[in-house]
This record gives C-alpha cells, sequence and structure tokens, in this order.
C-alpha cells in the first residue's frame, strides 16, 4: 500500500449554521493589532533571536505603529526574561505601547511572568490552556471537566497576582490553545468560566484570544466558529476577541479576514508570517489588503525596504521575492502585454484620482518602491518594457515605430544570453543600436540659409576613425531636415529617404536639451536613428548621421566633393 493515502485523514467537520451573517458583512475599519514576533515569531527560530536582534525588531514594531506588542515567555525563557526587564528598567516603552507577556496556566509560570512585569505603566498578561480532545485525550489526559478547572484556576491566579502589583495598569487575556480544532459549545464553556472569574466590564475589558493552532479547515469554517463564538459567549461588550491564525493551509490572513467580518476585534500576527511550521498570520498582508481598499491600516507600511531589511536580519530568514506586497519582484511585470498596459496607464494616472492602472493595486510608490522596479525586462518582454525603462531612466520617448525596433535588439540579447537585461545594459544596446558612436560621419556645425522657396545647409561633417578628416557639405531642400539629407545624397552618393521622424525636450529652461528620433530608408533599406543635442535641428540631423553610420561603415563611406 503506498504511503502517500489520503484515506487515514477525515474531513473537518462543519457548523450547521444556516443564520450565518459573516458573507455579507465588509471590513471597514483595521483590528487591534497585536505584533507577536517577538514571542511566538521568535520561538519558531532555528536560532532564535540575541538580543540585539530583539531589540531592532522592537525599535521598529513600535515605528510602524502598533500599540500592542507580544515580547516573550518570560516565565520560560531567561533571554525573554531579561528582554522584559530591559525594556522596562531602561524605559524604552512609549506610553502609548502596551507589552503583552505568554504564560500557561500553571503558578509559579504566572508568578514569574509578573516578576518580570513589574513597573510597567499597563501590560498584558497571556495566559493559556489547551482544549482540543486531542489534548485532553492523549496529552493530559483530562475530561473536559479537567480542563474548565485548569482555565478557572489559571485566570485566579493571574487576578491575585496583579493586585500584588497595584502601580501597573493590568489586562488580562485568555486563549483556549487549538480553538479552531476544539468543540465551539466546549470553547465558550471554557471562556465563560475564565469571564466568571475575571469579570471584565464595558471599560475594563479582557481579551479573548482564539487561535486557529492549527489550521485544520476551510477559512469559511473558522469564520463560522467565531462567529458562533461572538454570539453566545458571555459579556460581549465586555470582552474583546482577538484571533491568532496559523498558515498551515495556506489561509492565516484569508481566515483572519473573514474572522473580523464574522465580528472579531482583534488580530495577532508577525511581519511576513514568521512563525511555527508554515508560520503566522501575516499582519503586513493583512494591514496592505486593507490599504489597497482605501481603509487606513493604522500602521506605517510606507518603507518596504527597511521592513524586508529588519525581519530578515533578525529572523535570518531571506524574503520571498513574491512576497505578498513586500517582495522584490511584486510589483515588477516581465510580460510585454503587462508592460504595455502599466505604461500606458501611468501616462494617463493623475494625481487626484483614484489608483487605476492595470496589474498595479496599488501605487508602489506608497510603499517607497520606485517605477524603476515595476518594469523589468527579458526574453518575454515587449516593446511596452523598454520604452518604459528608456523613458523613466534615460528620458526618451520613443515613438511606437522606434519603440518596435529598440524592442527587437533588447529581446535578441536576453535570448541570446538567457538573462534578464538591465537598464545599463538596455542603454548600452540602444546607444550601439541607434546612436553614432566614436566612429562614423559626425556633426561639427552646420548653418541654414531660408527664402520663400526652399531651405539651404551648410554643414561641416568630421569622420573619427583611423584618420580624422573635416569636409563641409552643401544641399537644399523644403526644410532643415530634407536639405540634409539632399546633402548627404550628394555627398555619398546614395539614395536617403526620410520615412519618420519625432522629437521632444527633455527638461526645461536653461538647462533643456532636445531629442530627436528618425526612421530613414537608405538605398531601400530602413534604418533608425537617435540623437540627443542642445537643440531640436542639431538632435535630428544627428539622428539622420546615426543612420547613415549605420548603413555605411566608417571605412567605406567616401565623399563626393
Amino acid at each position: 500500500m503506498s504511503q502517500f493515502t489520503h484515506t487515514k485523514y477525515k474531513p473537518f467537520p462543519v457548523i450547521n449554521k444556516p443564520d450565518r451573517r459573516w458573507p455579507s458583512q465588509q471590513i471597514t475599519k483595521a483590528p487591534l493589532w497585536c505584533a507577536v514576533d517577538l514571542r511566538d515569531g521568535n520561538q519558531a527560530l532555528i536560532e532564535p533571536m540575541n538580543v540585539a536582534q530583539k531589540q531592532k525588531m522592537w525599535a521598529l514594531l513600535v515605528k510602524l505603529g502598533f500599540k500592542q506588542i507580544e515580547i516573550g515567555f518570560p516565565s520560560a525563557s531567561q533571554p525573554d526574561f531579561d528582554f522584559c526587564r530591559w525594556l522596562i528598567e531602561e524605559n524604552q516603552i512609549p506610553d502609548d505601547v502596551t507589552i503583552q507577556a505568554l504564560t500557561q496556566a500553571r503558578g509559579e509560570l504566572i508568578e514569574r511572568t509578573y516578576e518580570a512585569l513589574e513597573g510597567a505603566k499597563q501590560a498584558i498578561v497571556h495566559v493559556y490552556n489547551s482544549t482540543s480532545p486531542v489534548q485532553r485525550k492523549k496529552v493530559f489526559q483530562l475530561d473536559k471537566a479537567g480542563i474548565v478547572d485548569i482555565a478557572r484556576n489559571g485566570a485566579q491566579l493571574v487576578l491575585d497576582h496583579s493586585k500584588k502589583y497595584p502601580d501597573t495598569q493590568w489586562s488580562f487575556e485568555y486563549s483556549p490553545e487549538s480553538f479552531s480544532s476544539t468543540e465551539i459549545d466546549f470553547s465558550i464553556e471554557v471562556c465563560n468560566a475564565v469571564i466568571d472569574v475575571w469579570q471584565p466590564t464595558p471599560d475594563h475589558k479582557a481579551i479573548f484570544n482564539l487561535p486557529a493552532t492549527v489550521e485544520c479547515a476551510t477559512p469559511n469554517v473558522f469564520a463560522d466558529q467565531v462567529e458562533t463564538f461572538c454570539d453566545n459567549i458571555n459579556s460581549r461588550d465586555s470582552i474583546i476577541v482577538s484571533l491568532h491564525t496559523h498558515n498551515d493551509r495556506g489561509c492565516g490572513v484569508a481566515a483572519a479576514e473573514l474572522a473580523v467580518m464574522a465580528g472579531a476585534d482583534r488580530v495577532e500576527g508577525t511581519l511576513m508570517g514568521n512563525g511555527e511550521r508554515t508560520g503566522n498570520m501575516d499582519i503586513v498582508t493583512m494591514a496592505m489588503n486593507l490599504y489597497s481598499q482605501g481603509i487606513d491600516p493604522e500602521l506605517d507600511l510606507s518603507n518596504a525596504d527597511e521592513i524586508v531589511r529588519v525581519v530578515s536580519e533578525c529572523t535570518q530568514i531571506a524574503a520571498h521575492p513574491r512576497h505578498p506586497w513586500l517582495g522584490e519582484l511584486v510589483y515588477t511585470a516581465f510580460s510585454g502585454s503587462h508592460q504595455d498596459a502599466i505604461r500606458k496607464c501611468l501616462a494617463q494616472q493623475k494625481g487626484d484620482e483614484p489608483w487605476d492602472v492595470a496589474y498595479l493595486p496599488i501605487d508602489p510608490k506608497d510603499l517607497g518602491r520606485d517605477y524603476q522596479s515595476v518594469i523589468r525586462v527579458n526574453s518575454q518582454s515587449g516593446k511596452g518594457g523598454v520604452a518604459y525603462i528608456l523613458e523613466n531612466d534615460y528620458g526618451l520617448q520613443l515613438p511606437r515605430w522606434l519603440q518596435i525596433e529598440a524592442s527587437r535588439k533588447v529581446q535578441a540579447h536576453a535570448e541570446q544570453e538567457s538573462i534578464e537585461v538591465s537598464p545599463e545594459k538596455i542603454w548600452d544596446i540602444i546607444q550601439k543600436s541607434f546612436m553614432s558612436g566614436k566612429d562614423g560621419q559626425q556633426l561639427s556645425a552646420y548653418h541654414l540659409d531660408r527664402n520663400s522657396d526652399h531651405e539651404a545647409i551648410r554643414a561641416t561633417l568630421t569622420t573619427k576613425g583611423n584618420k580624422e578628416s573635416e569636409v563641409t557639405i552643401n544641399g537644399q531642400g523644403d526644410g532643415a531636415l530634407s536639405a540634409f539629407c539632399h546633402a548627404l545624397e550628394s555627398a555619398f552618393g546614395i539614395s536617403l529617404e526620410i520615412v519618420n521622424y519625432d522629437q521632444h525636450a527633455i527638461g526645461s529652461g536653461t538647462d533643456a536639451s532636445a531629442v530627436g528620433y528618425v526612421q530613414v530608408k537608405i538605398n531601400g533599406n530602413r534604418y533608425c536613428g537617435i540623437s540627443k543635442d542642445r537643440d531640436i535641428i542639431s538632435a535630428n540631423l544627428n539622428a539622420i548621421l546615426a543612420c547613415l553610420n549605420q548603413a555605411i561603415p566608417s571605412q567605406e563611406q567616401d565623399i563626393a566633393v
């Protein structure tokens, strides 16, 4: 029999709840956030954070705007105890931030927790015990009454010890561990027993945290559990319903979002989802999900690079490039059609209008990302990506006919090398393909004479090859460009016809420059040229010369004068 067999598993039971209301609800404000990076996130690391890393993570969490932060399990870990004391004794806790410490519902651990928290202005004591059938039967070997006794006794000890430290404003939190795997009516029974001890009021609420310690069902089942809990728990107006989801099925964020719709008030999680097994609920992802819907997440996530850097340094876990919202590649388009759509939408996006850009759910600038990282070029890319990079990095606004030619050159390089093409390499390819280099003809000077019938040009060309030489050519035509083309035809004995041309300025005022784009037909073959110069006529004339230098190698440029 195959070891890979689904028959040894059973489906998770659903709740028969025809009156569920959460599917029609909409999240309109951020929940209360509690960051547990320093506790749940830390205990999940191969190498737990050292003192410096904890301090760096703490500073980041405070900077982002978290008002509740679980700082460890001080009764079970001396480093956690010492870190808690450092926060308090070194006055590291802002007045509007409340620290939270976790403890099991055991007397000596609860006492040690209060010792760690002594002197804090305000603190949350978070007590828990396991309630699920597998824990009751196989771990603790207790019946339901025995589990209720553990919870009730732990709650009483938490209350009694708090009275020894009257200078601290205490809040209490209880978690029926493995809530999502526990019968819903028993979860409510256990929590009601704790409520009977703590006697919370609307002015002094208690927190009841509902962990999906192991995610074992689809998010809708968890939402049903939470809504049922909210509907049936005692003293609902005196408690804060909190969530602590995990990501075993990859749905930690979805479960938290649906559970908030189902009535929860508070969410615990970690930055970027670090945690036991597949991770905790990712607060960054959920907060940015709200942000993208026009809801203030009440966290400042505007410096994505700092968040990624600090979390990676403290956890020693590299951020995945496709991590939602903060990944290096999440605002990057390689596909040609995507690039073209993004470029066109960005060109039409106005600052005072709601964000509406294809393939970009938010403006990357909101997270400190620039548009240079939005479009990157490889063999799958098209003209839009190349045009975007040239415009944003080098100020070139390629006309469509030149976009096509430029993308062919860049794509050929990408296919040959089988690598992503950097903006610097794209610029190098454009220069070599369409702009005059050191060899070939270069424009040294020109003079225009204009009358009612035509325009005459006198131009001085310099050839810089093995031997530098200078020559003057003359031509006339309907305008400066046609006159220059006539002069080149006469000088080089070629046929030269302008097919397309375009131009624009870069910058303004005395610092402005000009760019000219031309497509010409020389002896029946088409060539494209680009030139940036001090004025538009010089730019166009040099772009024509760039085409000439492509058509006729410098060593063959014999001038008929």
